[in-house]
């Protein structure tokens, strides 16, 4: 998952970057109001981490900048403000959950991945396409009920044009979701196809059918036809 950490307090920012990052995520940061809103506009994530506290804004502004956005990114509000009106109104506002400091890092990782099961996969542990089958939490992938290895990379692609079935990906969407804001600073995209046709070979010899498809002039469709 691709998770922008909204938080000014640089220690615990640091920590929820470490441990998160350690589960497998892609990590962003911003300790500013004005930071957080240049990328909230900018980028997409899955999961927004979101500090109502900011040195030169409200958090509850932001969470209404992202909601006229309509990016459909999880927005989980972490705030040493425990007031019952305050959680209402972060939740009424849009935002999917509350987590009020201090809090355990397991905690926070076992509410991203709820929150994001719920919003792209209805909640399934598992994620399947015909003969493919995913499973989120051990991050394993089987063809015909046999396990088939990957990197994480490779991994985190497939299930990205997997939950994205049918839509059309560009290499610049899809190199973003796996590398983090950075990646726009890449001179190409070239690595995107790379990875593709390892995926590909891999699944195929595994003896799947190949639903990768070129969308000229944009980039990848994941489909059965």
């Amino acid at each position: 998952m691709k998770i922008f950490i909204v938080e000014d307090e640089l220690s615990l920012q640091n920590s929820m970057e470490r441990y998160l990052t350690s589960e497998r995520n892609i990590c962003v940061c911003a300790s500013t109001y004005a930071e957080a809103y240049e990328k909230l506009s900018i980028y997409e994530y899955d999961c927004v981490l979101l500090d109502l506290n900011l040195p030169d804004g409200e958090g509850l502004q932001l969470l209404k900048h992202l909601k006229k956005l309509n990016k459909g990114a999880g927005i989980i509000i972490t705030s040493a403000r425990n007031a019952l009106d305050q959680k209402i109104e972060g939740l009424s506002l849009g935002a999917d959950d509350y987590l009020t400091k201090p809090f355990h890092l397991s905690e926070l990782n076992a509410r991203i991945l709820a929150l994001v099961r719920r919003k792209n996969m209805s909640g399934a542990m598992q994620v399947t396409f015909n003969e493919l089958m995913i499973d989120i939490d051990s991050k394993e992938v089987f063809v015909h009920g046999k396990i088939i290895y990957f990197t994480r990379k490779e991994f985190e692609l497939l299930l990205y044009f997997i939950v994205n079935k049918g839509k059309a990906i560009s290499k610049a969407a899809a190199a973003e979701r796996i590398w983090g804001d950075d990646a726009d600073m890449a001179d190409s995209f070239d690595f995107i196809y790379t990875h593709i046709k390892n995926i590909r070979k891999k699944l195929m010899d595994a003896g799947s059918n190949d639903y990768f498809h070129s969308v000229y002039g944009v980039g990848y469709r994941f489909a059965a036809t």
